[in-house]
């Protein structure tokens, strides 16, 4: 995974709430969101893109295009803002967002705030997605806080530490398509609507096998694999959209077409903002 250190040449925003928070990657009119998991109309999402934002990584040149595709196109009102890592790790930094979606470039300039990316939306129900680095740091984070492995690190980081639960891969995917194998009755079924689908990499780092029956005996559960049977896809049962995916989706849109796990986190930020809104504007009663 490509390493970033360049800071986001996009300014800082004026919003008192969020002075952490970059000027919106994607902004416009909002609109109602015509899709499975989206509630209400004229809720406009904001979506933290959490990760330090660089020319050199190609996802992140990817990402708002995308979002503003899904704008435009589908009706689905947003305004994405970059967060860097370190701005992240700050208590309160990502508390008001819609969604949280922890991106590609590991290792990260504050493992911290990688890590307070995936809690903060674990805990708080908003809905999140990882993808390649995110995908790691949101294991790692469930494995910290919720099983209760405080000493697990990712090797990339941390390659002589003793405990390792993100380990390099015995094959790299940097570059690579490879299938996956969606698991029934899941969300990720849900989302992909097929039970196989071939995904783009860009990673040399997976969950060590090790610590499986752990992380599945505290609930997190594995939803896709590649034809070995490594886990490449992870969610939260429960939650209203948690979605971690080793691959990256991002890679895979093309102008006509929105990958299917992006347009799901994108319509379940929309969703969130709507609820988060009806709920604001309700009546008070005696």
């Amino acid at each position: 995974m490509a390493s970033s250190t360049a800071a986001s040449p996009v300014a800082a925003s004026p919003a008192a709430a969020f002075p952490t928070a970059a000027a919106p990657a994607v902004s416009g009119p909002a609109a109602t969101a015509p899709t499975s998991f989206s509630a209400a109309a004229h809720a406009t999402a904001r979506v933290a893109l959490v990760g330090d934002r660089s020319t050199d990584i190609a996802a992140h040149g990817r990402i708002p295009p995308v979002l503003r595709q899904l704008r435009e196109r589908d009706g689905l009102a947003l305004d994405a803002y970059w967060i860097p890592t370190p701005d992240a790790a700050r208590p309160g930094a990502l508390h008001g967002f819609d969604a949280i979606w922890l991106v590609p470039g590991s290792p990260y300039a504050s493992e911290a705030g990688a890590v307070a990316a995936a809690q903060v939306a674990r805990e708080g129900q908003v809905p999140f997605l990882g993808t390649c680095g995110g995908f790691q740091h949101a294991v790692l984070e469930f494995a910290r806080h919720v099983c209760g492995l405080g000493s697990v690190a990712h090797a990339e980081v941390t390659p002589d530490a003793t405990d390792l639960l993100i380990v390099a891969l015995e094959c790299s995917l940097r570059g690579h398509e490879s299938a996956v194998r969606i698991e029934r009755g899941s969300l990720a079924e849900q989302v992909f609507g097929v039970e196989r689908s071939v995904e783009r990499y860009h990673c040399s780092y997976g969950v060590a096998d090790g610590y499986l029956d752990a992380l599945r005996a505290a609930g997190l559960r594995f939803t896709g694999t590649d034809d070995a049977g490594d886990v490449r896809v992870v969610e939260l049962p429960g939650h209203p959209f948690f979605l971690a995916t080793l691959f990256q989706p991002e890679l895979s849109a093309e102008p006509s077409r929105v990958h299917p796990v992006i347009r799901a986190f994108a319509a379940a930020a929309v969703a969130h903002a709507a609820a988060r809104t009806a709920t604001r504007r309700a009546p008070v009663t005696a």
